[in-house]
């Protein structure tokens, strides 16, 4: 049965109408379907191989990677499939190609992840996503309050992905305040305004003055975990400003 396929005919169907022809009706709509010859799940690991081997880690390598996983292609498989082509078509694009395979196997990660405990967070666990926050943060985050809002120290427990970061923010105070950080788990980034970036792992404690602009996050290649502890003082307010743009971020 030949597969129905309209993504030339959408995107390119008024400007190379033959070429959106041929990919819906040729490419899918009779060689994917020959699958008397070979079948769904074997094309589409014939069709990841090639775009690593071209170097086409782009949008479209996402969606075969997808069609893949639609087609019965096992997270474990699509690993392996990576892995052995890495050697044939180079390094990069093998760490490039796990993004998006990371983001298709998004589920079956995260759930495996819990079956081995390998959740993050520290002993104190990662909570669950910052979506109150998400705004000023550029990844995902994960919050954990280990207080209650109405006591007198507010402690919360933030794990970030690799690459996570927030925006710079300051937090107001007239009078005390300002933040603690315990850094519990991971490598972490934290850097006021007009100094060199600090680096953190599990141990480090940082503060952080009231008035002081700041920001802090994620390693690229690392999760992270601090406590986040308010300081009590009179007056206090959060402002946040602009985000680290990645420029900014993968030059640290």
């Amino acid at each position: 049965m030949a597969i129905k396929q309209t993504a030339g005919r959408n995107n390119l169907g008024n400007f190379a109408p033959k070429f959106a022809e041929l990919n819906d009706d040729v490419l899918f709509g009779e060689v994917w379907s020959r699958e008397d010859k070979l079948s769904l799940r074997d094309r589409s690991i014939v069709t990841v191989s090639v775009f690593m081997g071209k170097g086409l880690v782009t949008d479209a390598f996402k969606h075969h990677i997808q069609n893949a996983k639609n087609h019965g292609v096992t997270l474990s498989e699509m690993v392996e499939i990576i892995t052995h082509a890495a050697f044939y078509s180079g390094w990069p694009n093998a760490w490039a190609a796990f993004g998006f395979v990371k983001e298709a196997y998004a589920d079956e990660i995260a759930e495996n992840n819990k079956e081995a405990g390998n959740t993050h967070g520290g002993i104190f666990g990662m909570g669950e996503p910052n979506v109150n926050y998400a705004q000023y943060f550029i990844g995902n985050s994960y919050l954990k309050p280990l207080t209650k809002p109405e006591d007198y120290l507010g402690i919360a427990n933030v794990t970030f992905e690799p690459g996570c970061r927030n925006n710079w923010h300051i937090h107001h105070a007239t009078k005390g305040g300002g933040q603690v950080l315990i850094c519990i788990e991971g490598e972490g980034i934290y850097q006021e305004e007009g100094k060199e970036p600090r680096y953190l792992k599990p141990g480090d404690i940082v503060e952080i003055p009231a008035n002081k602009k700041h920001w802090h996050g994620a390693t690229k290649d690392s999760w992270f975990s601090h406590l986040a502890i308010e300081c009590p003082g009179e007056n206090l307010s959060n402002e946040w400003c602009e985000p680290i743009s990645d420029k900014e971020y993968f030059k640290l």
